[in-house]
């Protein structure tokens, strides 16, 4: 999955050659502080679920606290200050995989939407059917714009983000004026988990 700086590594041909950042460091208050990436479904963790999501990528960081389990392979990273917002996660998975060799796309995922793994696929074709893009986002079909299940050329990704603090500001902020191409996608393909009714209704544990 992650390839050390300087490997050699062998891309087949038409392949969208991505990173993936996974954020993870919410603080779920309205779960009581239950962390939602050790949620599980089917026995699995939503982390590891979302890791699985994304096998294809070069690269993954992880962006969460320091004794958040994760699959072998993958990057760690911390927002600053934690707690901070996802913003601060993107920026903070981006200085991570600074280690690694560079990948045309960024794609980014919440690890709290148990279904994801059903708009990958669809976000990767975007990219391939137009790769001249700026990114792509996943719209669900009532219109909803998610930049948690989206895949952003590496470079626009991270210009969005120079020289600016990204602690306690929105995604949506840095994103919402880059010329993203609409993805459309299930409903259940971004359904996250906030509240306990979420858990039942995605049948975690």
């Amino acid at each position: 999955m992650s390839t050390p700086a300087g490997a050699p590594t062998s891309t087949p041909a038409g392949a969208v050659v991505f990173h993936a950042v996974v954020l993870a460091g919410g603080r779920s208050s309205r779960l009581g502080g239950r962390a939602k990436a050790g949620l599980r479904q089917d026995g699995r963790t939503l982390v590891e679920l979302t890791v699985d999501a994304v096998r294809e990528a070069a690269g993954v960081v992880v962006v969460g606290p320091d004794d958040l389990l994760l699959p072998q392979g993958v990057l760690r990273a911390r927002e600053d200050p934690p707690f901070s917002g996802p913003a601060a996660g993107i920026a903070a998975g981006l200085t991570a995989l600074e280690v690694l060799d560079p990948a045309e796309w960024t794609m980014t995922l919440a690890c709290d939407m148990p279904g994801v793994a059903r708009a990958v696929p669809l976000l990767l074709a975007a990219a391939r059917a137009a790769p001249d893009a700026a990114g792509h986002i996943s719209v669900t079909p009532d219109g909803r714009r998610q930049p948690l299940a989206a895949l952003y050329r590496t470079e626009v990704l991270r210009d969005a983000y120079a020289g600016q603090d990204p602690a306690d500001r929105s995604v949506r902020s840095f994103v919402r004026h880059l010329p993203l191409r609409d993805v459309a996608v299930a409903e259940d393909a971004t359904a996250d988990v906030d509240t306990w009714d979420d858990v039942q209704r995605h049948h975690l544990t």
